[in-house]
Parts: C-alpha cells; sequence; structure tokens
C-alpha cells in the first residue's frame, strides 16, 4: 500500500473546497499525482478532509472568465502565478480534524504515514 498524500491548501480555499464551492485548486505547476488525496488547512498541523484529484490543466484568461464557479477567484491577476487547475472532487470534510506530523519545508504535499480514516 502506497502511503496516503497530504495537500496543504491555505485558508479559505480549503474550506471552499470542503463545502464543495471550488472544485479548481490553482497551483503554478501540473502535477502527476492522482487519486484519494487528503486535505492539510496549512498552518494548523490538521489534516482537514480528503477528496478525489483526478489531473490538471492549463486555465487561460478566457478560460478563467467563464469559469468562476468552479475556481472561486476574483482577482485575475492571480492567474499571472497561479495557472494550473488541480481538478478535485468528492470532498468530504473529516468529523474530527486528524493531527499528523508536518516534515520541515514541506509547502504543497506531505507523505502520511498511514491512511486515514473517518
Amino acid at each position: 500500500m502506497r502511503n496516503a498524500k497530504g495537500l496543504i491548501v491555505r485558508k479559505p480555499w480549503i474550506n471552499l473546497i470542503l463545502d464543495g464551492l471550488k472544485t479548481w485548486e490553482m497551483r503554478s505547476t501540473h502535477t502527476r499525482n492522482t487519486g484519494v488525496v487528503y486535505l492539510i488547512e496549512s498552518g494548523t498541523g490538521l489534516i482537514m478532509g480528503r477528496c478525489l484529484l483526478s489531473g490538471s490543466h492549463t486555465v487561460t484568461h478566457d478560460i478563467f472568465n467563464h469559469s468562476y464557479n468552479e475556481h472561486r477567484i476574483e482577482d485575475i491577476s492571480l492567474l499571472d502565478r497561479w495557472n494550473v487547475a488541480w481538478r478535485l472532487s468528492g470532498a468530504k470534510r473529516l468529523n474530527n480534524p486528524v493531527p499528523y506530523d508536518h516534515p520541515q519545508g514541506a509547502v504543497t504535499w506531505v507523505n502520511l504515514a498511514k491512511p486515514f480514516y473517518e
């Protein structure tokens, strides 16, 4: 069994994802990771939920302008740096957030030693 992956996401974006209101996490690079990922709220040391990451695609200005319901970003200038959408679905908030050991230097991904169950 492979290690579970934890994706670090800042507020308010993590809450929008967990509430089912945001299905694209905007990043600056593509990801090869797919499958179930656990959502970690940046700076808290807590796993807050999980979702399915199905892949990524580049977002042009035209796509951005027609996809607000997916990304929930109002400032189009952010697209200059964060122009890759990581496609998320099936987000579910954990009933009780789970603490984890945050490795020094981890910014985007954390390898979690074991799967977490709800």
